[in-house]
């Protein structure tokens, strides 16, 4: 229900759920958390901490409030009296540091109903992904300081038998050191400091109290301290910084609803995905065509019907949902898919293809499987092709040898999209991408159009020679091409390059360096 429709005249204030989202990453909300955000009329968050995958998870007209812009208690109450379900967000798990206490507290003095929902916190999530646990089989005590404010008593934590997780260590990494030093710890005693833990930008540094001030200088908030014998651990365990392309920012030329997948593995190995339509696609100047079609492929006048996009599925869909049709209408028809993507979309629909190219994903390979007519054994010779208005000839020329008839019909037009943001034009052109993915030989040409040419530094990965060709006719460098032209397989072929880079540079002895920060000026990991 949205909001704005609610009765908010003596209305019982509804109920408010204080929902810890994690320490960072947000793939480490809990399903009750995912769940609250789903059914919230508001929510109350500090944008500024607060990722927008996190907030994804909340209803198109759901109301988010900033409290930068008010104070939360405030914003909480009047939304809560006003009969709208409310999600207090929290950094963390909510019952571990923050304002919980204090915001709970209100709620239950004026009568408001209140849910707490943990989360993910940081005394666990943070060393966790830095490979550190903090109990063994020699380790046994864990103790958690909060020396954000200072005036700790470090005697109190002087036993070499417990592991220290300290909070809020940004700023006081000096009184730290000293002060366990001063009370019997050893110099010599394993420390490690991670800053934006959970995070593509977390950094972690293992060294000892007596150069754990020299050796975390210039790291970024927020960031703790873990001290004792388990940071050792790391050099074994170490997984989430030391995947293939940890912190990469990645360039996808794709619509959202195109690099869904191939975001998504980009994300396994690390990377920081980021999709920028190059083409935007409408529909065709003139709908009759289409109108035939779909009049004809209920009545039989096809016996096969190809698919080689997923744009190809969602017009032909679109077409059967202005009909009243759904996937029923394919009864008795063969259908043909190019691409994983392709036949991930009809399945979706409801269509199992009866043919996918085995070998390469194109209208070639769909030709190379494809069976020639046989008067006795296909009654209807005619095949059906919804395509884009820039499609090649040369599927129709490969099946009209093989003895088909084909229909070709402009199911929609692809046109260049508008060129991004200023901040992503610069970043192509100055080098502020690691790596840039070409999916076909028009997202080379369209991204230059609208963008730019990508940086000297940014490692060029393509599909296939077709579109490795009219990458070097632009003058770009082509560093990966993939086994198969697949999005998946070009992510991999990708993830495999990242892994020798680092391989290489650590035999070699020098610091780990993203592509990005091989340029001119650019800041270098330590």
């Amino acid at each position: 229900m949205n909001p704005a429709n609610r009765n908010t005249e003596g209305n019982a204030p509804a109920e408010v759920s204080f929902v810890g989202m994690g320490p960072g990453d947000p793939g480490l909300l809990t399903l009750r958390a995912v769940d609250k955000l789903r059914q919230a009329d508001t929510v109350v968050v500090d944008r500024a901490i607060c990722p927008a995958e996190v907030l994804a998870h909340c209803r198109p007209d759901a109301e988010i409030l900033d409290v930068a812009d008010g104070d939360p208690v405030r914003l909480v109450g009047e939304a809560a009296k006003a009969g709208r379900t409310v999600v207090r967000l929290l950094r963390g798990d909510p019952v571990l540091g923050g304002s919980l206490a204090e915001e709970a507290a209100m709620c239950a003095k004026d009568g408001i109903p209140f849910e707490i929902v943990s989360g993910v916190s940081s005394v666990t999530g943070v060393p966790g992904y830095a490979g550190i646990p903090l109990t063994d089989s020699r380790t046994r005590e864990v103790r958690v300081i909060d020396a954000s404010r200072g005036g700790v008593d470090w005697e109190e934590f002087s036993s070499p038998d417990a592991t220290l997780v300290i909070l809020g260590a940004e700023g006081m990494v000096a009184e730290v050191a000293k002060g366990l030093m001063a009370a019997g710890r050893p110099e010599s005693t394993p420390a490690a400091m991670t800053s934006m833990g959970t995070t593509t930008e977390q950094e972690t540094v293992v060294t000892t109290l007596q150069r754990l001030v020299p050796d975390t200088k210039g790291m970024e908030s927020p960031a703790m301290i873990i001290v004792g014998d388990v940071v050792g651990w790391r050099e074994r365990l170490s997984w989430f910084e030391t995947k293939p392309l940890f912190g990469w920012r990645v360039l996808v030329p794709r619509t959202k609803e195109q690099a869904a997948s191939l975001s998504e593995r980009l994300r396994s190995y690390g990377a920081v995905p980021e999709e920028v339509p190059t083409i935007s696609v409408e529909p065709p100047r003139t709908p009759q065509q289409m109108d035939r079609a779909v009049k004809g492929l209920v009545t039989g006048r096809y016996e096969w019907v190809v698919f080689t996009s997923t744009n190809a599925v969602r017009a032909i869909k679109e077409k059967f949902d202005d009909y009243g049709l759904d996937a029923r209408a394919f009864a008795g028809l063969k259908v043909a898919a190019v691409g994983e993507q392709t036949a991930k979309a009809l399945m979706e629909f409801g269509v199992t293809p009866d043919l996918v190219p085995t070998g390469q994903q194109s209208g070639e390979g769909l030709v190379e499987v494809w069976p020639p007519y046989d008067k006795d054994l296909d009654p209807i010779n005619r095949v059906l092709l919804p395509r884009a208005d820039i499609a090649t000839d040369t599927l129709i020329a490969g099946l009209t040898e093989l003895g088909w008839e084909c229909d070709d019909v402009t199911a929609y037009r692809t046109v260049r999209a508008a060129p991004p943001p200023a901040p992503i034009r610069e970043a192509i052109k100055g080098g502020g991408f690691d790596a840039v993915l070409f999916t076909s030989s028009s997202t080379v040409r369209n991204l230059i159009g609208i963008a730019g040419k990508p940086h000297n530094v940014t490692v060029i990965a393509v599909i296939g020679p077709q579109t490795a060709k009219t990458a070097q006719e632009y003058g770009l460098r082509v560093d990966v091409m993939a086994a198969k032209p697949s999005a998946l397989e070009l992510a991999d072929a990708l993830a495999e390059y990242g892994a020798k880079r680092r391989a290489a540079q650590i035999e070699a002895g020098e610091p780990l360096r993203k592509p990005s920060q091989m340029r001119r000026g650019a800041r270098r990991r330590r």
